[in-house]
């Protein structure tokens, strides 16, 4: 059905003005469907009673990386593996680089040491997994290697089992802990009135926003595409850049708004959760749809993703876990935290341009 409304050749005799305008468009309305996802899932999810860290880290994170799962997906159902596996590994970087760098700066993030001693390990665990499944199928296969489809399904079994492990935490956690609060840094806690709705129509919020998600996502993978290959940027540097930033806006609009709302834990959460399933969920996903080359045949430079994205990958996780270190020992995130993530970041998306 998708393929039906937005057919690759009729965008193709487009103009380009045209087709930036589509992209544009369809960002929004995926970002806007992401919003009414994450508004069904996490209203759903509190009348559960589950602690705020952890909704993020579960039901939120799971809203917000469906723009991902569905760009990824569509890109590998129409044989662009380089946007697939890109743009997951892409969106990490800029959820992590970006995002948390930019919450870090807005406010003193809460470190909750229950979740982040959890789902935190889990984060960088899934990160080194990936890492070392393309390299280590790169060095056995060379060009050739490619995340199989039976490897995706394994992605998808430890999606489901890190989902059941963060409902059972989060009966064990139910709470959440208790942070001290410095108004001066923006981190305060005000009356927190929150509007309450019938779960059917959560739920049906919901899937209207996954459906916004999914048509939008295809319409945004096919433009992309046929704008790269007009100015002659390989698939797998728009996937890690253009596209990465754009999927992960869903969640730069909810942690941004969770700070100004005072439910900043919801951020930390949200990053740790979908950093986890940007591997498991979109990666895992978009292999199943269809193997996914290590390498781009097509490309300028080939290797592109094993000697740039993935290991700015590693390093921002890195990083990452030596912040939560000191954050666990102190009670919160320091400010200056997220100057070195943006810089990094900021490195990246430059070598990438640089580099087409």
């Amino acid at each position: 059905m998708t393929a039906f409304l937005f057919p690759h050749e009729w965008l193709s005799d487009l103009s380009s003005l045209l087709l930036i305008l589509i992209v544009v468009v369809t960002m929004a309305i995926v970002i806007k469907g992401a919003d009414w996802l994450v508004e069904g899932a996490a209203g759903i999810a509190k009348v559960m009673g589950m602690p705020e860290v952890v909704i993020g880290a579960t039901i939120v994170s799971l809203g917000t990386t469906s723009p991902e799962a569905a760009v990824s997906v569509l890109a590998a159902w129409n044989g662009q593996a380089g946007l697939a596996l890109g743009n997951g590994v892409g969106s990490i970087i800029a959820d992590t680089g970006l995002i948390f760098g930019i919450g870090c700066l807005m406010t003193a993030l809460p470190a909750d040491k229950f979740v982040l001693s959890r789902q935190g390990w889990l984060q960088f665990g899934s990160a080194i997994l990936l890492a070392a499944l393309c390299y280590g199928l790169y060095f056995m296969d060379g060009d050739a290697a490619q995340i199989h489809r039976w490897i995706g399904m394994v992605f998808i079994a430890l999606l489901v089992a890190y989902m059941l492990m963060s409902m059972k935490w989060a009966k064990a956690h139910p709470a959440g802990e208790l942070h001290i609060v410095n108004k001066n840094n923006g981190l305060h806690h005000g009356d927190r009135t929150e509007e309450r709705h019938d779960v059917l129509f959560l739920a049906g919020l919901g899937l209207v926003g996954l459906f916004m998600v999914i048509l939008a996502g295809d319409g945004l993978v096919n433009s992309v595409t046929i704008l790269a290959g007009r100015w002659g940027i390989p698939d797998v540097v728009i996937a890690s850049t253009l596209v990465a930033f754009g999927t992960s806006l869903p969640e730069l609009v909810v942690g941004i708004t969770a700070i100004r709302k005072g439910h900043a834990e919801l951020l930390v959460g949200n990053i740790i959760g979908a950093d986890i399933l940007n591997v498991l969920f979109v990666i895992g996903l978009a292999a199943v749809a269809m193997p996914l080359p290590i390498i781009e045949p097509s490309a300028t430079y080939p290797a592109v993703f094993l000697i740039i994205q993935l290991p700015t990958m590693l390093l921002m996780l890195v990083m990452f876990r030596l912040f939560i270190f000191k954050a666990v020992k102190e009670g919160s995130f320091s400010r200056w935290m997220g100057i070195p993530l943006l810089v990094l970041y900021v490195i990246f998306v430059a070598a990438g341009l640089v580099l087409s």
